[in-house]
């Protein structure tokens, strides 16, 4: 979700004139000690200047002077993080691991990991797709304001601040779209049509109902009237005479000469159909899912997990009573009033009710809680069109702001009640607020391992928190059931249609056949989903292999365990660890279960 300091270790020198075995027992130690010192050295330089590369992230964690900043999204900004990130690398490599304790050894694992992927991903240059299928530097910036709380003087001047390198933000996307077009690196058409729609949208904004003047909607009590009409003033000045141009400048160049340069042939969608685009592909398929795994080796574990779940769904169809076809059944599932809401307060109902059931079962099955609380929030209605069914936004305790469970409100004939759960689940708790609160709330855990970026982990945990449902009581149904299945099948299409788009060359329909052909997934949300794999390549492979981890994991645990099986504790040992790579976690949950059969001697 977020992306995330060592002097070079020497060799220890005898300054005696014989060997003595005391001096020679004792340099081991020694070396430790040196080689601890040069890892905490690192790991200090580091986080420092990661922190200054997001400040996102920093401000979040409590560093107010990087609320009034933006990341530079410039190629030139990127290009020149090569040689901090080449050195820190070098600096690493000149450690021992050996030298280090487990819990060092682990930090240097994973901070050598994190700049060598971070290099690699240097060379890609992928900031060439300057946006995906839900918008550019207009989507972004909504966010922004959305996650922004204003409470003194000090951060409404913060919020003007970054308001005024909106410019720039924008002016960087266009540079790094124009690069992709004289590279050959473009989204295809499906994709430039749709966020054609949403940024000629935003450059339509008035004041009145502009995104960026939200985080000012509500005057503070600690903020007087006239201070406050100076600055509300002071931000619409900045909105029309710098954002307005730019917004108009983005559009146009979407128009005029992004869109006649996007590919339209429906075999052209893919990024192994662009110059470079396999390897960039297979760097993602590495990136996302934490593993080796080639993308013919997820392909293929993609098919064989459709039909393991396509049997399951069978199970629960016929718990349904239905004694017709699949296909009847999904038709029915799709179309029924029945399972269909009309109003988006209605939404808004059965997903706070499902949350808060959620809520009431978490004590059972974890140790650890977040202090953090979260809210049910409907998505904005100027950006819903091009957005998921539900997503999850991160808080901060620091500033004051909960975490956010979001629902799509819109197209509601499209979003069937029986997914509903299985989706609270996976957004709210104990998914990804529970974990991303829990992840914020691991003061022990270097910065850098708290905001660590393994998306298999965190969509992995998701996925998991779906299967945990049960546990918790919460699908009351078989139609539950079957969505939650029908949730898990998803994923499961999500390794085979990838895959068959980026690797394989594949287009759109026959990559659509698996959704519309196993899951009970709307047409609308079907589409949605395939917009957003083919301008996102690799990020949805994350999710099925992170969950199938987890379960392997707790497979595991519970064959060597048995009656001494915690689930408690294995929660709070998958989590209270931080995000790391797949292979990592399993050798954590290994070092787990060996600590856990000492405890039952």
């Amino acid at each position: 979700m977020r992306k995330f300091a060592l002097l070079a270790a020497t060799a220890l020198i005898a300054t005696t004139t014989s060997i003595t075995p005391t001096l020679a027992q004792t340099s081991p130690a020694a070396e430790q000690s040196q080689a601890s010192a040069a890892l905490a050295s690192i790991i200090t330089d580091y986080e420092t200047w990661a922190a200054g590369q997001d400040p996102f992230t920093a401000s979040a964690e409590g560093d107010r002077s990087a609320l009034s900043r933006l990341p530079d999204a410039s190629r030139e900004g990127e290009l020149a993080r090569r040689e901090p990130l080449t050195r820190f690398r070098d600096r690493l490599a000149a450690i021992n691991p050996d030298s280090l304790n487990p819990d060092e050894r682990l930090n240097h694992t994973l901070l050598s990991r994190s700049v060598a992927l971070d290099l690699e991903r240097i060379d890609l240059d992928q900031n060439r797709f300057a946006f995906n299928s839900e918008g550019g530097p207009e989507a972004n910036a909504g966010y922004l304001a959305g996650s922004t709380r204003i409470t003194t003087v000090a951060d409404a001047e913060a919020w003007l601040e970054r308001l005024g390198g909106l410019a720039l933000y924008y002016d960087a996307a266009l540079d790094n779209a124009r690069r992709g077009i004289e590279t050959g690196m473009v989204q295809p058409r499906i994709i430039v049509d749709r966020v054609v729609t949403s940024t000629t949208a935003a450059a339509a904004f008035t004041l009145e109902n502009d995104p960026l003047m939200r985080p000012m909607a509500t005057r503070p009590p600690s903020i007087s009237e006239a201070a406050w009409a100076d600055l509300t003033g002071r931000a619409r000045g900045i909105i029309v005479e710098q954002i307005v141009p730019v917004r108009q400048r983005w559009a146009t160049f979407m128009t005029d000469e992004y869109l006649p340069a996007s590919p339209v042939e429906p075999g052209a969608i893919g990024l192994g159909q662009r110059p470079g685009g396999r390897e960039a592909y297979a760097f993602f398929a590495r990136w996302y899912t934490t593993t080796e795994m080639t993308p013919d080796e997820i392909h293929a574990l993609g098919l064989s997990e459709v039909a393991r779940i396509r049997a399951q769904m069978q199970e629960e169809m016929a718990a349904a009573g239905w004694t017709g076809s699949f296909a009847d059944f999904l038709t029915y599932l799709r179309t029924d009033p029945q399972f269909y809401v009309t109003t988006r307060d209605e939404m808004m109902m059965h997903a706070r009710d499902i949350a808060k059931r959620a809520d009431d079962q978490l004590p059972a099955l974890f140790n650890t809680l977040p202090r953090l609380p979260y809210g049910v929030r409907p998505v904005p209605e100027e950006i819903e069109a091009n957005y998921t069914t539900g997503r999850y936004n991160p808080g901060s305790s620091v500033n004051g702001i909960a975490g956010a469970y979001m629902v799509n409100t819109s197209a509601l004939d499209q979003r069937g009640l029986y997914e509903l759960p299985a989706l609270t689940l996976h957004e709210a708790v104990p998914g990804h607020h529970l974990q991303i609160a829990l992840q914020q709330e691991l003061g022990d855990l270097p910065w850098f391992r708290r905001n660590g970026d393994a998306t298999a982990f965190v969509e992995g945990w998701g996925l998991y928190s779906e299967f945990l449902g049960y546990e918790m009581g919460i699908y009351r149904t078989p139609y539950e059931r079957f969505g939650r299945l029908s949730y898990e099948m998803w994923r499961a299409c999500r390794l085979v249609a990838d895959t068959g788009i980026h690797w394989m060359g594949w287009d759109i329909e026959q990559a659509r056949a698996c959704f519309r052909d196993n899951s009970a997934l709307s047409e609308l949300n079907i589409q949605t989903e395939l917009e957003r794999y083919i301008s996102w390549p690799g990020q949805a492979l994350a999710y099925k292999i992170g969950e199938l981890t987890i379960l392997r994991a707790r497979r595991r645990a519970e064959e060597a365990l048995g009656d001494d099986f915690n689930v408690r504790r294995f929660h709070d040992a998958v989590l209270l660890g931080g995000p790391v790579p797949m292979e990592v976690l399993e050798q954590r949950i290994d070092t787990w279960i060996a600590a856990e059969r000492e405890r039952a001697e």
